[in-house]
């Protein structure tokens, strides 16, 4: 893909005259940045986007972050609300009953905290990850 120019809309940017990209163009400028022999440079010359951006995006397009980008998807977690009840007084079993050993990791991830417990669902964990992406 040596010389391509991908055909690209900028939209105006949000913060400080940044342009923002269409995800399905920097979807094409990673994927062709991944080809064997492709100079990243001239890539990103020949569509006017700084070398810097491509490389981030090769990045993401390689971990699979370009995917599933929040704006294109919406993705909503189930929840289930339940009636508060009455706490009950633990019984003589349930105060004697050892406490079985699990397997957590706690992330700090950005401003909040996420307590992985052993068997979570994988595409559930890496959509609340995506959720908390800035």
């Amino acid at each position: 893909m040596m010389g391509t120019t991908l055909d690209t809309e900028m939209k105006p940017g949000n913060r400080k005259g940044r342009p923002n990209y269409p995800v399905e163009f920097k979807r094409q400028l990673a994927a062709a940045a991944c080809e064997a022999g492709v100079s990243v440079s001239k890539l990103s010359m020949a569509n006017g986007v700084n070398a810097n951006m491509v490389i981030k995006w090769r990045r993401e397009y390689r971990a699979g972050l370009l995917d599933d980008m929040p704006d294109a998807r919406t993705t909503l977690l189930p929840v289930v609300l339940t009636e508060a009840s009455p706490m009950a007084a633990p019984t003589a079993a349930t105060a004697r009953a050892p406490a079985t050993a699990s397997i957590a990791v706690e992330i700090i991830f950005a401003d909040a905290v996420v307590r992985v417990h052993e068997g979570v669902d994988a595409a559930l964990l890496r959509t609340i990850f995506q959720s908390l992406r800035p």
